[in-house]
């Protein structure tokens, strides 16, 4: 199956046009999920890549929001913005991202977890809107970085001290008495900023609010991600020493997703209102994390999966208002049930989605990361169930104040919505309010 991703993707890299690109990566969706019920545990091992249930349920999304990027972005193509150049960064992108996901070793992993970081500065400084992106693009270049470097050397100590960095081996194989709690810091550092953590997340508002909508949905719904991913990679080497920190990293989750959400009632700008709540949901996702129980692991990766969704749909939303109404703040784009009325039902349903309401796939996953954390101790309750009634507020305001008041006096003609936007919103609300019914599918399996 891996095999058949990486050959489609090598192939339409050849082909640089815009329609056989959309069918190809719908083709690639497709037959992937046909082998979501496959039993396997690692299979395609061979050349340091294979896949499990949790990479490859990361790996379908990242096809699956690619494939809504490139139908998300027609205007790339309509007002000839390079639009080969841009399909062939969004296809690379792809790659590194089936690399990053299929690795079973800790230094593949490694290069192309820092290798998805060059196809997202290319979108941000090549298609972005404003000029202070280059700002944008500095900081979440440097953040990286700085966090990363340290995670490489950590793994260079640990293959001196085991001989080796395959991910099935190396947790039994460490001897966790002679593990510096330094090391566990180091390697643990990179992918909170990843995720990102409250107080390393600054580069992330910035890098949404300057990014085309493709690199905001991708961005949102693959990239963040990469954070979740690899600490559930590596926390299994560094377990005893994630017991004597737990504490920390459940504090400042949970703590910060509250401070974040107070910010977000604050914020004036859509998106950036969208790219903080994201810090939010990320904070209660890295409190199941660290919990290191079934129902920590279970439920983060369903809420990834549902956020992944949700996010990127919602900044699919935002770039319709702005490429209409010039103008991202909600001060500006008022009373849109007006002036766009068909897309007041997307509106509800992504902003139900966002607030971890029912029947969508965040309530399940909120559920279960509830239940971990809580297990874990009763004293956060408050913290969590705070952080839950937050999550509403900003969220209705985020639709009350768009969709409802008096619309901008100088718009006199707008297109309510086209084919391909509407496409484009159902393929991101579809599978977050159905794939509950086959909870059982991430929830038994892992």
């Amino acid at each position: 199956m891996l095999k058949f991703l990486l050959f489609n993707l090598v192939l339409m890299s050849f082909v640089m046009n815009w329609s056989l690109i959309q069918i190809g990566l719908l083709v690639m969706c497709f037959t992937s999920l046909l082998m979501m019920n496959h039993d396997f545990y690692f299979f395609c091992m061979g050349y340091m890549m294979g896949a499990d249930y949790l990479s490859y349920i990361l790996i379908v999304l990242s096809v699956w929001i690619v494939m809504l990027m490139v139908y998300g972005s027609a205007g790339v193509k309509k007002n000839g913005n390079f639009h080969a150049g841009f399909l062939l960064v969004n296809l690379i992108l792809l790659l590194v991202l089936i690399l990053t996901f299929s690795s079973v070793n800790y230094l593949m992993f490694y290069i192309s977890f820092e290798s998805s970081l060059v196809p997202m500065l290319v979108l941000i400084l090549g298609w972005g809107y404003q000029p202070e992106r280059i700002q944008a693009g500095i900081y979440m270049l440097f953040y990286t970085l700085f966090a990363s470097l340290p995670l490489l050397v950590s793994l260079l100590s640990l293959y001196k001290s085991t001989g080796s960095l395959n991910m099935s081996l190396l947790p039994g194989t460490v001897d966790y008495q002679s593990v510096n709690v330094l090391w566990y810091f180091c390697s643990v550092f990179a992918f909170m900023v990843k995720l990102p953590l409250f107080m390393f997340h600054l580069w992330l508002p910035k890098a949404h609010v300057e990014a085309p909508v493709a690199g905001s949905m991708v961005l949102a719904g693959v990239l963040l991600k990469l954070g979740g991913y690899g600490l559930i990679r590596i926390l299994g080497v560094f377990s005893e020493a994630n017991k004597m920190f737990c504490w920390m990293w459940m504090s400042l989750g949970i703590l910060g997703g509250v401070v974040i959400s107070l910010m977000c009632l604050r914020q004036v700008d859509i998106k950036s209102l969208i790219a903080y709540s994201s810090v939010a949901h990320m904070g209660l996702v890295l409190g199941g994390l660290v919990a290191m129980s079934s129902w920590g692991l279970n439920g983060a990766l369903v809420v990834m999966v549902g956020h992944g969704l949700c996010s990127s749909g919602l900044f699919c939303l935002a770039n319709m208002v702005y490429e209409r109404l010039g103008s991202r703040s909600l001060m500006i784009s008022k009373g849109l049930l007006n002036v766009m009325p068909s897309m007041g039902l997307w509106w509800f349903l992504l902003a139900v989605g966002n607030m971890a309401a029912p029947p969508t796939l965040n309530l399940m996953g909120e559920i279960s990361l509830i239940i971990s954390v809580v297990s874990w101790s009763k004293l956060i309750m408050f913290s969590v169930g705070t952080l839950s009634f937050f999550s509403a507020c900003y969220t209705l305001y985020m639709y009350s104040l768009s969709q409802h008041g008096l619309f901008l006096n100088s718009l006199f003609s707008c297109c309510s919505g086209k084919l391909s936007e509407y496409f484009v919103l159902l393929m991101h609300s579809v599978p977050l309010n159905i794939m509950f019914t086959k909870g059982s599918l991430v929830l038994y399996n892992l």
